[in-house]
C-alpha cells in the first residue's frame, strides 16, 4: 500500500494520498540527451581531481570520502549537533497520525516552501471538509522518511482540491534606518530672497 499522510482534528482522522507536484508535472519537460557513436544514449559520470576514480550518478550517495581518503558507507554516517552532542533521529510520518493546529495567513506566507503535495482524501471527516473549503489553514509535522530534522506542512484547499505545503517556517527581516534626520522647517521657508540678480551676470 502506498504511503499517506494521515492527520486527526478533534479526535477525528483524514487520510490523504499524496502525490508530489513539481514544475515538470505542470509545464511539462525537455531533456537533450547525450549519444555516443552508434545511437545509445550517455551516462554522466564524475572524475575525481587526481582522476584514481570515476563516479557514475547515485555513488556519491552510498556514503563519504574522507579528506585522507578513508570511504565512509552511509549507513554509518551519525548526524551532531552544534554542540557536538549526537542528534536524535527523528521518524518518518507517513502513515503515522499527526494533529493539526489551526494556523493563520501569517504562518502560511512565512513557510519556504520545498515540497508541495496534491492530496487525495482517502477518509475525510465532515468537520475537517467544511472548514477547509472555508478557507482554514491546519499546519502539522511532517517527514517523508527518518531524518535529522522535521518539516512543517500546511494543509489547505481551493477549488481545484486539497494541499499539503511542506517547508521550513521562516522569521523575515525587517530592515530600518538607524538614524531619521528630521528636515528643517528652514528647508520649507520661501519667505527668504532666493531671486538672481541679474547684474552680477
Amino acid at each position: 500500500m502506498a504511503g499517506t499522510i494521515n492527520v486527526t482534528l478533534n479526535g477525528d482522522e483524514a487520510v490523504f494520498a499524496f502525490t508530489a507536484v513539481d514544475r515538470a508535472a505542470i509545464y511539462g519537460r525537455r531533456r537533450r540527451l547525450a549519444l555516443d557513436e552508434t545511437g545509445t544514449a550517455c551516462t554522466r559520470a564524475s572524475l575525481l581531481d587526481d582522476g584514481s576514480m570515476l563516479l557514475r550518478s547515485g555513488m556519491t550517495g552510498q556514503g563519504y570520502f574522507l579528506p585522507d581518503g578513508r570511504w565512509v558507507p552511509q549507513g554509518e554516517l551519525e548526524g551532531i549537533n552544534p554542540d557536538g552532542t549526537p542528534a536524535e533521529q527523528v521518524p518518518s510520518t507517513v502513515g503515522a497520525s499527526q494533529p493539526l493546529v489551526e494556523a493563520t495567513a501569517t504562518d502560511l506566507l512565512d513557510l519556504q516552501v520545498a515540497t508541495t503535495y496534491a492530496l487525495d482524501a482517502q477518509t475525510l471527516p465532515d468537520s475537517l471538509k467544511d472548514a477547509l473549503q472555508q478557507g482554514s489553514v491546519y499546519s502539522f509535522t511532517f517527514n517523508f522518511r527518518p531524518d535529522y530534522r522535521a518539516e512543517k506542512a500546511m494543509l489547505l484547499a481551493n477549488d481545484a482540491g486539497y494541499w499539503a505545503l511542506i517547508g521550513q517556517p521562516t522569521t523575515p527581516e525587517w530592515q530600518a534606518l538607524a538614524t531619521v534626520t528630521s528636515v528643517s522647517d528652514a528647508a520649507g521657508d520661501d519667505s527668504g530672497d532666493d531671486d538672481l540678480d541679474f547684474e552680477m551676470f
